[in-house]
């Protein structure tokens, strides 16, 4: 619950610093006190929309702090503990608007999105407007009502989310057998490139392999000659460099005692006749190896010709047409027997469909039942409330197709005379009807919300006397189970608080100030005295106040 309220240089109020307890807590003052300015700070503490018109004028910005006890709230907690800002059975709000319009928000002092002091707040906080029966006039608020009052909107979700998932596969199957011919076309040229990958059989190489061996083979007169130049040369020749390097190493042989010079001389040239015999062999055995190959010169010119062919035709280097053969076996497969066949979607949204049948049936039946109960439930507040021969109705109108909805549309219709037929609201309840049978959807809906404070904004604007005095019994009720607030301008629901904050303002050297008092009993009496009528404040109208505040 609302344990603290801390508001600065919002709009003409300076400074409000305010505690607040359980039970049922009024706000009332004169017209244009600035009665909204707990709950317009709230709002903003809770991720309104905020502009430079909420600071006070001449103040460099606005700071409000708003203080939770969460120790009762598990949703909340678990959010704080999700997104690390968890901080023990505390939870605090903050927000900063300056005077250029700029915002800033935080959670427990860490700074954050204003997305997550909404999320947070509805957690925390529901607010009641006095425009709410605005909403009330739009049928597609009639099943989220409906819903909340049922506790099915999780199940709502489930619906919603199944029909996404249904609505997505549908669309592309019929995407699908809409361009079964372009696909089947696209198919038969996927078929027929494969086919010619897999007939050329490229193995990991070859094209480097196949163009070494095109040098070769097409060089090869040339090849025969100087490899035949090069053993002669090296070992036989007459005289060749190996019987050269023989005779060196001979002159030197009986010499190497005497000069170290020769010894190192004697070593490389031993050295190097090895290597000169090697190279000598090695290149005598190609030579005698080797023969012209005409035929198969033209073979590998002709499979090096299909392969640089086909890297043309598929725009890539020739090692990488492997590559390109496996990208369109993957495609083609997903023609054949992917998840992307009109086969497979047929099935996937088959399976789908079934879900989502079974998923809105039973939100259907939840709904029905739960129906029956909300009108039940409304049609006795709405006695309470000097309605008697209201009838509320809830009316289920099935769809042709499968909707995110669920099978039925919802809307509220009433019946405000005996033997009239039940119509949209919009077109038979007057304003004070309309605002009595939403303070009545309010009261069933506070009734079963998990939230522990709950906020009235001037719910009863259009009922009064005897009805008046209902209203405040209802709400006071409220409060006995949780935290209730509610702005009003009737002494008959604010008597019926467990505390009271006035509303006041004056002004000071040209400067206006909005102030906030806790009241205790006696001026709590003197302001349903002044709410109660009259210039002036009597014995009589004091008498009656307090009469009102022992009831």
């Amino acid at each position: 619950m609302l344990t603290h309220l801390t508001v600065s240089n919002f709009a003409i109020a300076e400074h409000v610093d305010l505690t607040f307890d359980r039970g049922m807590t009024v706000i009332t003052g004169e017209t244009g006190a600035g009665k909204s300015i707990v709950l317009d700070a709230l709002g903003l503490a809770l991720g309104d929309r905020a502009d430079a018109g909420v600071v006070r004028y001449g103040k460099d910005r606005s700071d409000i702090s708003a203080s939770f006890d969460v120790s009762s709230i598990a949703t909340a907690r678990d959010w704080l503990q999700d997104h690390d800002l968890d901080i023990g059975n505390e939870c605090i709000l903050r927000r900063i608007v300056t005077k250029e319009g700029r915002s800033r928000g935080y959670i427990n002092g860490q700074p954050t999105p204003l997305q997550n002091l909404r999320e947070l707040g509805e957690m925390l906080i529901d607010i009641h407007s006095q425009h709410a029966h605005q909403s009330l006039l739009r049928k597609e608020t009639h099943a989220n009502l409906l819903d909340d009052f049922a506790d099915l909107r999780n199940l709502s979700k489930e619906v919603r989310l199944l029909y996404k998932e249904w609505h997505e596969s549908a669309l592309k199957l019929e995407s699908l057998k809409n361009n079964d011919e372009e696909k089947e076309a696209r198919k038969q040229l996927l078929t027929y490139q494969l086919q010619e990958l897999d007939s050329l059989s490229l193995s990991e190489g070859e094209v480097s392999e196949l163009e070494s061996e095109q040098n070769t083979l097409t060089n090869a007169e040339e090849l025969l000659r100087n490899g035949h130049a090069v053993a002669q040369l090296c070992v036989d020749g007459e005289p060749s460099i190996a019987e050269l390097l023989r005779q060196a190493i001979h002159n030197l042989e009986s010499h190497l005692e005497a000069s170290k010079a020769f010894s190192e001389s004697h070593q490389m040239l031993s050295e190097a006749l090895i290597q000169v015999q090697e190279a000598g062999a090695s290149t005598r055995n190609f030579v005698e190896g080797f023969e012209l190959d005409p035929a198969r010169l033209k073979e590998v010119e002709e499979r090096l010709s299909l392969i640089y062919q086909l890297a043309r035709k598929h725009r890539v280097a020739p090692d990488e047409l492997p590559g390109v053969a496996t990208a369109i076996g993957s495609e083609l497969g997903q023609y054949d027997n992917g998840e992307n066949s009109i086969e497979v979607l047929e099935e996937k949204v088959a399976i789908a469909a079934k879900k989502l049948q079974e998923k809105a049936t039973l939100l259907s039946n939840h709904r029905k039942k739960s129906a029956l109960q909300l009108d039940s439930e409304i049609k006795q507040q709405l006695k309470n409330l000097n309605m008697t021969s209201v009838d509320f109705i809830t009316e289920f109108t099935a769809f042709t197709k499968f909707d995110a909805r669920g099978l039925e549309d919802v809307e509220f219709l009433v019946s405000t005379n005996p033997g009239q037929p039940a119509k949209p609201l919009a077109k038979v309840a007057s304003g004070g009807e309309l605002s009595r049978i939403s303070l009545a959807i309010q009261v069933i809906m506070a009734n079963t919300s998990t939230i522990p404070t709950l906020v009235f904004d001037e719910v009863d604007v259009g009922v009064g006397g005897s009805t008046a005095e209902i209203v405040g019994k209802m709400l006071r009720g409220l409060g006995n189970r949780g935290q209730v607030f509610c702005v009003t301008h009737l002494p008959q629901v604010a008597s019926h608080g467990h505390h009271h904050l006035h509303v006041s303002k004056s002004a000071e050297n040209g400067n206006t100030f909005s102030t906030i008092d806790h009241l205790d009993e006696d001026t709590r009496v003197t302001e349903i005295a002044r709410m109660l009528g009259g210039i002036d404040i009597t014995e009589k109208s004091l008498a009656h106040a307090k009469e009102m505040l022992e009831c």
